[in-house]
Order: C-alpha cells, then sequence, then structure tokens
C-alpha cells in the first residue's frame, strides 16, 4: 500500500513584489508551501511527479494516490497563493516550483516530471523556460521576484496534463464581448451577445470573427485602464501603495461551450462551472476577482509572460501534451497549439478518448492518463 505524508517546503527568501500579495499574516510570516507526497507501493522509487497548478489546491489530485500504485512517487503542490488567485504573480509561483524541485532535488530523486494541470500547463512552461535559461528580471508590473536570481532547477522532463496554453489565452477566449460597461454586465450590446438566441448557436463565421475581435479588445481595454490606474496611482498616493483591487465580469463566455460544430470534440455543451449562461457570472469561476498587477502577470494577452506555447520554443527537456477528448474546457486544439510549440522530437501528444477536465467518475481514463505518464517517463530512462 502506499503512503501519504505532508510536506513543508520553506519558501526561497527572494525580494517580494512591492505591498503584500498574502493576505494572512500567518501564512507571510511561515513561509511555507505546503505539499502532499504519495509514497510509491513497493518503493523507494526514482522517479517523481510534481503536479502544479498557480492558485489551485493540488494537495489532494485525483491522479496522486494512482500514480504510487503505478509505482512512482507524486506530489500534489500548492503555492503561496493556494485558493487565492486575485493578487498572484505567476513571477512568484515560478519561485515557488523551484523551492518544491529544490527540496526533492536534495531528496535524491533521479528524475523529477513537472506536471502542468489545466491553468499549470503555461507555468509549467514558463518555469522550465526560466529554469534553463533565465531571463526575466521582473513581473510585467515591475517589482516582483528577479528570476536570474532564483533557485530553478530545471526539470528532467514536462507533461501538459488537461492544459491550456496559458491563463491570458483562456480568459481573452472566455471573455464576454457582449459586456459595454465594466460595472455593469446586464449593459451589453446585443450583436456580440452569444446568448442571444439570435446570434446561436450554431454561431456564424461572421459572428465568430466579430466575436473573437471583440475579445481581444475587451482585454486590451482592461490591460490600457490598469496601466493608467497604476501610473494615477503612484502619483496619487506618492508611490505608498502599489496595488489595488478590481472585479471582471462575463469570464465564462466561449461559444465553444454551447456550438459543438466549433472544434468538434466528445465534449457536452457545459463547463467545468456548469451551465454556460450562469458560469459567466457566477462569483466561483476564474478570473472575476484581480488586482492591477496579478492582471498584467495572469490575464493581459499584452503583458503575461505565460504564454505556454511561446515559453516551450526554447525548452529542451522532453515534453508530453495528454488531453481529453471530451474536456469541455481545454480543447484538442489547446494540445495541439502547446505540442507545436516544442521545438525538438521528443515530444509526443496524446488524447485520453471520453476523458473530461478533472476525470471525475472516469476511473478507467483516470488509470489511462495515468498509467500514460508513468510509462513515458520510464521510456525516457531506457
Amino acid at each position: 500500500m502506499s503512503g501519504r505524508e505532508l510536506l513543508a517546503v520553506p519558501m526561497q527568501p527572494l525580494k517580494a513584489a512591492p505591498g503584500l500579495s498574502i493576505q494572512s499574516g500567518v501564512a507571510r510570516r511561515a513561509g511555507i508551501l505546503w505539499c502532499t507526497r504519495h509514497r510509491a507501493a513497493g518503493g523507494p522509487a526514482d522517479t517523481v511527479f510534481v503536479f502544479v497548478h498557480p492558485s489551485s489546491n493540488f494537495m489532494a489530485h485525483y491522479a496522486l494516490s494512482t500514480m504510487a500504485e503505478l509505482g512512482a512517487d507524486a506530489v500534489g503542490m500548492t503555492t503561496r497563493y493556494i485558493g487565492n488567485e486575485s493578487t498572484l504573480l505567476l513571477e512568484d509561483c515560478v519561485v515557488d516550483i523551484g523551492s518544491i524541485i529544490g527540496h526533492l532535488r536534495n531528496d535524491g530523486y533521479r528524475r523529477i516530471v513537472l506536471v502542468g494541470n489545466s491553468g499549470g500547463g503555461g507555468l509549467a512552461a514558463l518555469y522550465q523556460n526560466q529554469a534553463e535559461a533565465p531571463t526575466i528580471r521582473s513581473a510585467p508590473c515591475g517589482g516582483g521576484p528577479d528570476l536570474t536570481q532564483a533557485s530553478l532547477p530545471p526539470a528532467d522532463a514536462l507533461i501538459m496534463l488537461m492544459a491550456h496554453p496559458g491563463r491570458n489565452t483562456v480568459l481573452t477566449e472566455k471573455l464576454d464581448p457582449a459586456i459595454r460597461n465594466e460595472n455593469d454586465p446586464f449593459d451589453r450590446d446585443a450583436a456580440l451577445d452569444m446568448f442571444a438566441p439570435e446570434n446561436g448557436p450554431p454561431y456564424s463565421p461572421d459572428f465568430m470573427k466579430r466575436y473573437r475581435a471583440a475579445q481581444i479588445a475587451r482585454n486590451e481595454r482592461i490591460t490600457d485602464w490598469v496601466l493608467e490606474r497604476l501610473s494615477f496611482l503612484t502619483k496619487t498616493t506618492d508611490g505608498k501603495v502599489h496595488d489595488l483591487p478590481f472585479v471582471v465580469h462575463g469570464t465564462m463566455a466561449d461559444p465553444r461551450n454551447l456550438d459543438l460544430t466549433i472544434e468538434p470534440s466528445d465534449r457536452k455543451a457545459t463547463t467545468q462551472w456548469g451551465e454556460p449562461y450562469v458560469a459567466n457570472l457566477i462569483p466561483a469561476s476564474i478570473g472575476h476577482y484581480t488586482s492591477l498587477r496579478s492582471w498584467l502577470s495572469q490575464w493581459s494577452t499584452r503583458c503575461s509572460n505565460g504564454n505556454g506555447p511561446e515559453r516551450l520554443r526554447t525548452v529542451r527537456a522532453p515534453v508530453h501534451v495528454i488531453y481529453g477528448t471530451a474536456d469541455p474546457g481545454c480543447y484538442p486544439t489547446y494540445a495541439q497549439a502547446l505540442y507545436d510549440g516544442v521545438m525538438h522530437d521528443r515530444r509526443q501528444l496524446t488524447g485520453i478518448k471520453g476523458g473530461g477536465h478533472y476525470l471525475d467518475n472516469q476511473p478507467e481514463q483516470k488509470r489511462i492518463a495515468c498509467e500514460t505518464m508513468v510509462c513515458w517517463a520510464q521510456s525516457l530512462a531506457s
């Protein structure tokens, strides 16, 4: 039987971004990154898989126990932003991954496989990109960690698991372009409203062309406003206040979630957060709460460092992209984009037939996904 243990990994003592990024004073002072490690049945194992996401709590990730049953150690990690993406800087998350991988290197693992799951895909690509050849000296907003001065041990291989290209890409393609007033999601442009029956589904090619252009334009307008507010904030507070919060309405309006003829797959007409109209407005779905600086780091098409395919272009480590053919939010085209971003031949693309985003209530698909990851890592060692 595999064993499970709690890991408490110290954060790196690097210069932080200006202001407070972690609300809890206890967490700030403790400086600990929490993880769970599932030990391989019949261990010890020489390979460990590290599952990462920018803000989700992966300490109970669905794959951990199965990976251990298959003979590999598996770690579900958290970043300092566990459960709170509102002030998140991807660059800080990179530093936190470096702390975890460094800890595991010291534990003696021969191979460390970094698994970027869902929103962790773009982050894992950014990590390996900077671990192999660091160039980023601050977050896009200024301040933040200098990654050229951080300890970032490279992983031996990357897996993109049910992943999208990056948080800026996925949010832009889900931004509701019908919203005319950023303070009122019900002040809408009917000509750009995917929920208006006269527009579809199905949606015409002309509608989709206008819709996608309007989504990018909205992201750019928000970025322009953020940059203006940061400049205003510096002048108004004499540099004492470095950030402000704001709300982004309408973050789950991707026509692919209603029109299954767009990029056809095995998915159903839904989202990871339920029925699209509701998911678009409820507080619990992605990107609704953010700060000025976090917007630039995570969600801005123009400014974010987290574009996975771009980051993968210089990565030398082997990369395996694994996707579910029934995933309602991370599509086969996303997997193809990540795969195409890898410029060497030590890359692989695998579809899990019928696999959803979380593989919940799908024990067969979960087993296949885990076996695929373990067998691929073993093939790299042979």
